[in-house]
């Protein structure tokens, strides 16, 4: 028995499905705790396989490979820190969310996931079964609590790994990002402490997949509640960690504290850090974006450049008869305070050409979105032929306010590969421009304070057919993220015909949603893994 424990806590970045790379990446780690003299690494959450893999670890192969990485990592521990790393295991014929002990050379002990999510964006019952409630593993005499993840969301297993005499907890998770969620988790946290009289050390993963990013901002309390370490948000780190044994317990050396971003800070880096590690882990060698002088592609144009650096990123205006000499002044100062390649392509000869080509079918049929639409669908052509060409992924610029209301044009201004702001209501665009400002000027002031508009004909602004971004975000936050009635959302002060309005865009606009870029999820309903509502749908309420 001892009564002293060093901890390295590695907060680190896996990708899915890359096994034999996570496993390295883990070594790594392992190696630079061995230099600290550790006594045990802690990785997060289904490390090996990465975070969520979904139904790639339905493959045997898959969960064959886990197993073999653990089992090299784990000759490693015969001359070194022990491990406690998360990987899928099979278990008399089920598949398990597990944490494997690695320890003098061998695969010892193995945890399973007790309470399975499956709500939001997950979907665990769908591919593991739930353990039994878990007991403590004992290492070096110490009875060490492992629950995973969820298992901490409900007081269930850490009270069962505290009546089973569990000494310290060590909690591996995957949680992605949401705003705001890291006080969300301290307080949860301090639930579990105060119910066991434990202390705790909740080690998250970090990085993007797909839709959804992992923020780390791992951190470890007391039995007190007293806060001993704060691990840094959206960056790897391993923290190394003190853990001493008195009359009262277990109790961790107070460690560093990492300051926290929060407000359009935190949002933004979310959004760059997806952005990144999409680009990244998808080997594309850049982004290419229509730069239309437009607070959206300007905010997406300076994250791009954030998360890839300016020689990456190539920027494309393309004006026709309706873009104002503003926007082209706007796009190109933007394009130079970015420094990033620039080009302009003029869509005159293919949009005209489209519409000598149509006008036996429309010969006697008005102008109307038809047009506007085509120009749209012109300048998605010419960015999807760049890319085809160049290699370069093509971002799109939607924000959460048009995607909910369908004001964007399927084959268009939709085209491309994905979409940093795509869970970004237009209210927040502009508090998101003003804060990178503040970090550098990177968007000219006119794009800023301009009425929105797609130009896409004469004088057109973007509350010539949908209610005030102040009103229609604030409709939309409760209809979409509270799944609030019609009737208590005008007993808040919005019009009834307006709010009924929005509720019939937002479910109209569902066909558009399913065929959608990906993007990165920062509220706490995004649309898709969060919102899945049917295309085919009738219902609208009825009353307020």
């Amino acid at each position: 028995m001892t009564d002293r424990l060093i901890i390295a806590l590695a907060q680190l970045n896996p990708t899915v499905g890359a096994v034999e790379a996570n496993r390295a990446t883990a070594r790594a780690a392992w190696d630079r705790a061995k230099a600290a003299k550790a006594d045990l690494v802690l990785y997060p959450e289904l490390f090996l396989c990465g975070y969520p893999p979904e139904d790639l670890v339905l493959r045997p192969s898959l969960v064959a490979a886990c197993r073999r990485a653990a089992e090299d990592l784990a000759q490693e521990t015969a001359d070194g820190p022990a491990i406690l790393v998360g990987l899928p295991w099979h278990d008399n014929g089920k598949l398990h969310n597990a944490v494997a002990l690695l320890t003098e050379g061998r695969i010892g002990t193995l945890r399973y996931k007790y309470d399975l999510p499956n709500y939001g964006v997950f979907d665990e019952k769908r591919v593991f079964a739930a353990g039994p409630a878990p007991g403590p593993i004992s290492f070096k005499g110490v009875r060490i609590g492992v629950p995973i993840c969820e298992d901490i969301w409900t007081e269930e297993a850490c009270e069962t790994l505290a009546e089973t005499g569990a000494e310290i907890l060590l909690v591996p998770n995957g949680s992605p990002f949401e705003q705001n969620k890291d006080d969300v988790r301290l307080n949860l946290v301090v639930a579990r402490v105060t119910e066991t009289g434990l202390p705790l050390a909740y080690l998250n993963q970090v990085g993007g997949q797909d839709e959804l990013v992992f923020d780390g901002a791992s951190f470890a309390l007391n039995a007190d509640r007293t806060l001993a370490l704060q691990m840094p948000m959206f960056v790897e780190d391993i923290a190394i960690t003190e853990w001493r044994r008195d009359a009262t317990g277990w109790r961790i050396t107070p460690g560093d504290i990492a300051k926290l971003p929060e407000g359009e800070e935190e949002t933004w880096r979310a959004c760059v850090l997806g952005l990144k590690d999409y680009v990244d882990k998808n080997r594309f060698p850049g982004v290419v974006l229509g730069l239309s002088g437009g607070i959206d592609s300007a905010v997406v144009a300076a994250m791009a450049v954030d998360a890839l650096g300016r020689e990456r990123v190539h920027c494309v205006m393309m004006p026709y008869a309706y873009t104002s000499r503003a926007s082209l002044e706007d796009a190109e100062a933007c394009a130079k305070l970015l420094g990033v390649r620039y080009d302009v392509v003029p869509i005159k000869e293919p949009v005209e050409g489209f519409l000598s080509a149509l006008k036996p079918l429309f010969n006697g049929h008005n102008r109307d979105v038809t047009e506007e639409n085509i120009q749209s669908r012109a300048r998605g052509v010419i960015l999807m032929a760049i890319s085809n060409k160049f290699g370069a992924m093509v971002l799109t610029t939607g924000n959460k306010s048009e995607m909910s209301v369908g004001y964007a044009t399927l084959y268009g201004d939709m085209n491309g590969g994905y979409n940093p702001i795509k869970d970004v209501y237009k209210t927040q665009v502009y508090r998101l421009a003003r804060w990178r400002n503040s970090q550098g000027h990177v968007i000219p002031e006119r794009i800023i304070t301009k009425a929105p508009t797609a130009e896409l004909r004469e004088n057109q602004t973007d509350q010539d057919s949908l209610p005030p971004y102040d009103m229609l975000d604030g409709i939309l936050s409760h209809l979409v993220e509270e799944e609030s009635p019609v009737a208590e959302i005008v007993k808040l002060g919005y019009p009834e015909a307006v709010v009924r309005r929005v509720q019939h865009m937002l479910y109209v606009a569902e066909y558009k949603r399913r065929q959608a870029a990906p993007g990165v999820k920062i509220t706490r309903r995004n649309f898709g893994r969060d919102r899945r509502y049917p295309i085919t749908n009738g219902f609208r309420d009825t009353t307020a």
